[in-house]
C-alpha cells in the first residue's frame, strides 16, 4: 500500500511542479506539456514495479462497462472536437461580438450580456473552448476600447466553470464521474441544473459587488463587426452539433452509448465538411486546423491517472479513504473535499482518484457523492490556477496578451466568488436529492 502511495503523490507533485517550472518541451516543429509526461512515468513506474498487475489492467481497458476509460475519452474528444470546429468557422467569435454590440457604451450592461453569453455557450459546447476562445478576444477588445479586461476576464472564466456543470458534456470531469456510474444524460440535467443555476447567478452578483466601481465608465470604442466567411461549414457544424445534443438526451434510453453518438457525429462531421470541401474544390481548412487543436495530450495523461488510480483501488488504498471520510452528509463532504482536492493535484486526478472513493458509499448514498464531486471539480476550476487545465492555459494566455494577473490575483477573486458559489450549489443539491 505505502509504495503505491508513495509513487501516486510524488507523480502529483512532480505534474504539478511541472506546470509552474518547466511547462513544455520545445524543438523546432513540436511544443509538447509535460504534464502528461510526468503522468505517463508515474504509471509506468507503477506497473514496472507490480504494484498493479497486467491483467487487470488490460481487462479495465477492454471491459465493456460505463467505467472504461476510452469510452470516457471517446465522448469527450469527439465533442470537444465538434465545439472546435465551430470555433473555427467564427461562430463563437461572431456571437461575442453581437453581445459587445448589444451592451453597447455601457460597461455595466457589457459585463452582463458578456457573462451571460459566456454561460448559456458554455451548456452547448465546453468550458474549455469557451475560454480559449473568448480569452484573446476580449484582450484586445479592451486594448482598443482602452478599458480594464480584468473584471470581464474573470467573469468569462468564472461562467465557463460554473455553468459546464449543467450539461454532462460541459467537463471531461463531468463525463468521467457521471459515465462511470452509468449517469443518463437527461437524469444528470435534472439533477443539476438548479443547483448550476443557483450558482451561476451568485457567482454573478458577487462578480457584480466586487467589480461594480471599474464598470462605471463609459466604453470609449465600439466593436468591430465579425461576419461569418463560411456559411455551409457553420450550418453543417452547428446541424451535427445539435443533432448529436438530441441524441445524447434520448439515446440511452433506446440502450445506445453515448459514446457511439458522439464518435457517430463526428464521422457525420467529417464525412460532410470533407463532402463540401470536395464540391466546392477547396481545402477543408477548418476541418484540418480542428484536428491539430483537439486535446490529445489529454489521453495519455487521463489514461496514466486511471492506471494510478487501479493501482490505488487494487492495493486497498481508495477503500481506506472512503473508510476515513465516511457516511452521512455525503453531499458536503464530498463536495468540499472534491473542491479542495482539486487545487492540490488538478480536477482532472482528483475526479479519476474519487471515482472509487464514490463507489465505497452505500448503495443508496452513490448519487449525492457522484453529483458532488461533479460539483467540486467544476467550482474547484476557479480557486486557484491549479485546480484545472483551463486555468493554467488561461494564465497562459493572458501573460501573451500583457494582462497582469498573478496567482495571488487569482486566488482573491476565485476565493471571493467560488466559496459562496459552492455553498449555494451544494445547498441546493441538498435539496434536490433528498
Amino acid at each position: 500500500m505505502i509504495p503505491s502511495i508513495l509513487i501516486s503523490a510524488l507523480t502529483c507533485a512532480v505534474m504539478i511542479a511541472s506546470v509552474f517550472l518547466f511547462p513544455k518541451i520545445k524543438g523546432k516543429r513540436i511544443s509538447l506539456d509535460t504534464y502528461w509526461m510526468v503522468a505517463l512515468l508515474g504509471a509506468v513506474v507503477m506497473v514496472a514495479t507490480g504494484r498493479i498487475n497486467l491483467p487487470s489492467l488490460w481487462e479495465a481497458f477492454t471491459q465493456n462497462s460505463a467505467v472504461n476509460p476510452l469510452k470516457i475519452l471517446l465522448l469527450f474528444l469527439s465533442m470537444t472536437v465538434l465545439s472546435v470546429f465551430l470555433d473555427e468557422v467564427g461562430f463563437f467569435k461572431y456571437l461575442a461580438n453581437k453581445a459587445l454590440l448589444l451592451a453597447g457604451k455601457s460597461q455595466l450592461k457589457m459585463f452582463a450580456v458578456l457573462y451571460w453569453t459566456v454561460s448559456v455557450l458554455t451548456v452547448f459546447t465546453s468550458n474549455d473552448v469557451i475560454v480559449l476562445t473568448f480569452t484573446p478576444f476580449i484582450c484586445y477588445f479592451a486594448k482598443n476600447a482602452h478599458i480594464d479586461p480584468k473584471p470581464y476576464l474573470v467573469a468569462e472564466f468564472i461562467a465557463a466553470n460554473t455553468m459546464s456543470m449543467i450539461f454532462l458534456i460541459g467537463n471531461p470531469t463531468n463525463i468521467y464521474v457521471a459515465t462511470s456510474y452509468g449517469v443518463a444524460f437527461l437524469d444528470y440535467f435534472l439533477v443539476m441544473a438548479l443547483p448550476t443555476l443557483a450558482s451561476a447567478a451568485v457567482s454573478f452578483g458577487v462578480l457584480y459587488l466586487v467589480f461594480r466601481r471599474s464598470l462605471r465608465a463609459p466604453v470609449l470604442a465600439t466593436p468591430e463587426v465579425v461576419r461569418i466567411e463560411d456559411k455551409p461549414m457553420l450550418i453543417t457544424g452547428l446541424t451535427v452539433l445539435i443533432t448529436a445534443t438530441v441524441f445524447l438526451v434520448v439515446g440511452p434510453y433506446f440502450g445506445v452509448n453515448m459514446w457511439l453518438v458522439a464518435v457517430i457525429a463526428v464521422g457525420v462531421l467529417f464525412f460532410a465538411a470533407l463532402l463540401l470541401a470536395a464540391v466546392r474544390k477547396k481545402p477543408p481548412t477548418e476541418l484540418w486546423h480542428t484536428l491539430r487543436r483537439a486535446p490529445w495530450q489529454l489521453v495519455p495523461f487521463v489514461l496514466s491517472m486511471f492506471v494510478l488510480v487501479l493501482a490505488l483501488a487494487q492495493n486497498g488504498v481508495t477503500e481506506k479513504i472512503g473508510e476515513a471520510i465516511g457516511g452521512g452528509r455525503t453531499v458536503w463532504k464530498f463536495g468540499v473535499l472534491s473542491f479542495l482536492s482539486a487545487n492540490l493535484i488538478n480536477n482532472i486526478p482528483m475526479s479519476v482518484l474519487f471515482c472509487p472513493i464514490v463507489g465505497t458509499l452505500p448503495e443508496w448514498d452513490v448519487m449525492r457523492g457522484v453529483y458532488a464531486t461533479v460539483v467540486g471539480s467544476n467550482l474547484g476550476a476557479f480557486l486557484t490556477p491549479i485546480g484545472a487545465l483551463a486555468g493554467i492555459m488561461w494564465m497562459s494566455l493572458l501573460k501573451r496578451h500583457d494582462v497582469k494577473m498573478s496567482y495571488v490575483d487569482f486566488i482573491k477573486y476565485g476565493a471571493v466568488v467560488s466559496l459562496p458559489s459552492l455553498a449555494t450549489c451544494l445547498g441546493v443539491l441538498f435539496l434536490v436529492l433528498r
